[in-house]
């Protein structure tokens, strides 16, 4: 019996309403593809998504993940979040038909640019902190927020709009119940993810810190050679602003950057103090001058983002015997729950050719 409230897929076949055409990209139990509605010739990304066929299974996605995600996409309209047009349920797969996002990742757009103020960079964050704001209202935490999933709508116009995508590790936070979880991806996750403690909006505010120091250098805070060594990092908050890629920085950037690198989660910024902090939100003319005069080093963002990318794809391998040897010494119980991905730990680079976001492996 289905739950009031519950998403509901549509039985109908999918080829019947759409033309299914090119492939966009793929992941472990996931296909895009381009579509067009045939009764108005917009057109749309399929996502298909493969479906756990029984509880001993290891291959494709549970159910009620899916209707997870789909319940959350249901409640959300902004403009800077991937809007879900329709869903549908074959025997194999159930089938997002989502908002054709094609105009690639935010930091490929931006390694492109000949020069970036301060000022243009945090267009771009206000951009992602308004659509987190909308989430947050909600009492929606991404959990899942990276470069990555921070795409374009259609990078051919002056002031490309900024769509968070990949809502497949998103969660409703509710009151007074206490939710715990090891997922995300390493070099993003908060520390309270990592220890394996209460988690909250605030899980979402530490990645937008590590993805404005990532937008500033190129160099990632807490990335290092293992993902053992990057988590250590991280629960230490292990990181510097290395005059290399910093010397150019205002230091109202970096206040932004440590204000939300905060180990203590009521210590770090909200997303409503975020989107009012001076550099977001200048409180007088010194404040915003001082955004328009200081400039992004871009051959320093190109030479580490492009080697951030490459060691990502070298290194990408499951985190499952890390934490078989210490997270689940401490938390024995959670170990299906936990390990649920661990199959599909292979967590291929999609930035596909749109941007349409697939479910990627959450990492851990």
């Amino acid at each position: 019996m289905r739950s009031p409230g519950m998403a509901v897929f549509k039985q109908q076949k999918v080829e019947d309403v759409y033309e299914i055409g090119e492939e966009l990209g793929s992941g472990q139990f996931a296909i895009v593809k381009k579509c067009r509605e045939k009764s108005t010739g917009v057109e749309y990304a399929a996502k298909f998504i493969k479906k756990r066929q029984s509880r001993a299974s290891r291959r494709g996605v549970r159910r009620e993940e899916i209707e997870r995600e789909v319940n959350i996409l249901q409640q959300i309209l902004h403009a800077n979040i991937i809007k879900l047009h329709d869903v549908y349920e074959n025997r194999t797969d159930v089938v997002l038909i989502l908002e054709l996002v094609s105009g690639g990742e935010l930091f490929d757009f931006l390694a492109q640019k000949e020069s970036l103020s301060e000022e243009e960079a945090t267009r771009f964050i206000k951009e992602i902190l308004d659509g987190v704001n909308y989430l947050h209202a909600k009492k929606i935490a991404h959990f899942d927020l990276k470069p990555e999933n921070i795409m374009l709508l259609d990078k051919n116009i002056p002031i490309p709009h900024i769509k968070v995508i990949d809502f497949g590790l998103a969660h409703k936070i509710e009151d007074g119940v206490e939710f715990k979880n090891i997922f995300g991806t390493p070099e993003f996750v908060a520390p309270e993810i990592v220890n394996y403690e209460p988690l909250g909006l605030a899980a979402d505010m530490w990645s937008i810190g590590v993805i404005t120091y990532i937008l500033l250098s190129g160099a990632s805070p807490f990335l290092g050679e293992t993902k053992q060594e990057t988590l250590a990092n991280i629960t230490a908050v292990n990181y510097e602003f290395d005059e290399e890629f910093f010397s150019h920085t205002s230091d109202l950037a970096k206040d932004f950057i440590r204000k939300l690198l905060v180990k203590d989660t009521r210590k770090r910024l909200t997303i409503q103090e975020a989107l009012t902090h001076p550099w977001i939100t200048p409180m007088d003319k010194r404040q915003a001058l001082v955004r328009r005069e200081s400039v992004i080093n871009l051959e320093n963002f190109k030479r580490q983002y492009a080697r951030r990318r490459w060691k990502l794809s070298y290194s990408i391998v499951s985190l499952c015997n890390h934490l078989s040897r210490s997270q689940m010494r401490k938390v024995p119980l959670m170990q299906d729950e936990s390990l649920r991905n661990c199959e599909s730990d292979q967590e291929e680079d999609l930035s596909q050719k749109n941007g349409t976001h697939l479910r990627k492996s959450s990492i851990f």
